[in-house]
C-alpha cells in the first residue's frame, strides 16, 4: 500500500524538475498551463491512489466480515456438536446404568431360578422311589411307604405296642405289594406279642412265613409263634411249631434257640 502511494509522488517530483528545467523556454502562460496540468495529473494520481486504498480497505473489511461470519458459524456448530456430545454421553451413561441394572436383575432371576430348581428337585426326590436295604434284601419304596414303616418301627422301640400293631396293620392294607410287607408282618407279630395278643401274634407270624418262607426272619417268626403258643399254655402246639422250625431251617440261629426251648417244654 505504501509503495502504491509513493510512486505517484515520485513521478510528480520528476515532472516538476523537468518542468523547472524548461521554464526558461516557455513563456509565463505556458508555464502556468504546464503547472496546472501537472497539478491536475498529480491530483488525479493521488485520487486514484486513495481510491485504490479505499477499495482495498473495503475488500479487506468485506473479507473480515465474511471471515467473522464463518468463525461465528463454526462456533455455533462446535457448540451444537458439543451439546449433542453431552447428550450422547448422558444417554450412554443412562444405557450403561440400565445395562448394569439389567445384569443385576438377570443375576437375581438366575439365583431365584436355581433355588426354585433345587427346591423342585428336592421335592421330586421326596416323591421318587428310594432304594432300601432291609433284612439282607434290596427293593425300592416310595417316600410315604418308607416313612409309614419307619414310624411303626419307632412305635415298637418306644414300647407303644398298640400303636405299632395298628400302624403295621394299616401299612399292609395301604401297601400290599411293598418290599416291606414280610418285615411288617414279622414286627406286627412282635407288637401283638408285646400287648399279649398271642393269638393275633401267631396269625401274623404264620402269615409272614407262609408268604415269604425264604425271608431271613422266617425262622425267627416260627420261634416267636412257638413262644406265643407256650404263653397260651399250648406246649403241644409249641413243640410242633419248633419241630417245623428245625426241619425247615436247621442251620439257623432260631433253630438252636428252638432246641433249647423244646427241651424246656418237655
Amino acid at each position: 500500500m505504501m509503495r502504491a502511494t509513493w510512486r505517484p509522488l515520485a513521478l510528480a517530483a520528476a515532472l516538476l524538475l523537468a518542468g523547472t528545467a524548461q521554464a526558461g523556454l516557455f513563456d509565463d502562460e505556458e508555464a502556468r498551463k504546464a503547472i496546472l496540468d501537472l497539478r491536475a495529473r498529480i491530483q488525479a494520481t493521488d485520487d486514484a491512489a486513495r481510491k485504490s486504498v479505499a477499495d482495498l480497505g473495503a475488500v479487506n473489511a468485506q473479507m473480515a466480515e465474511q471471515l467473522n461470519g464463518q468463525l461465528a458459524a463454526m462456533r455455533r456448530s462446535l457448540l451444537e456438536l458439543n451439546n449433542q456430545l453431552e447428550t450422547m454421553r448422558g444417554e450412554i451413561a443412562r444405557l450403561r446404568g440400565d445395562g448394569e441394572q439389567l445384569l443385576r436383575d438377570v443375576a437375581v432371576l438366575q439365583r431365584t431360578q436355581k433355588d426354585a430348581n433345587q427346591t423342585f428337585d428336592e421335592r421330586l426326590r421326596k416323591l421318587e422311589p428310594q432304594k432300601v436295604s432291609l433284612d439282607g434284601r434290596e427293593f425300592s419304596a416310595d417316600p410315604g411307604e418308607k416313612r409309614a414303616y419307619d414310624d411303626a418301627i419307632s412305635a415298637i422301640r418306644s414300647g407303644d405296642f398298640d400303636g405299632a400293631a395298628s400302624a403295621l396293620a394299616s401299612f399292609q392294607t395301604r401297601f400290599p405289594s411293598s418290599g416291606y410287607l414280610a418285615s411288617a408282618r414279622f414286627w406286627q407279630g412282635n407288637a401283638l406279642y408285646g400287648k399279649r395278643d398271642y393269638k393275633g401274634a401267631i396269625a401274623a407270624f404264620r402269615g409272614m412265613v407262609a408268604d415269604a418262607p425264604d425271608h431271613p426272619k422266617a425262622p425267627e417268626a416260627l420261634l416267636a409263634a412257638a413262644n406265643s403258643q407256650a404263653e397260651m399254655k399250648d406246649p403241644r402246639g409249641a413243640r410242633k411249631t419248633i419241630d417245623e422250625l428245625l426241619k425247615a431251617y436247621p442251620q439257623s440261629e432260631a433253630a438252636l434257640a428252638g432246641k433249647e426251648r423244646l427241651a424246656a417244654l418237655k
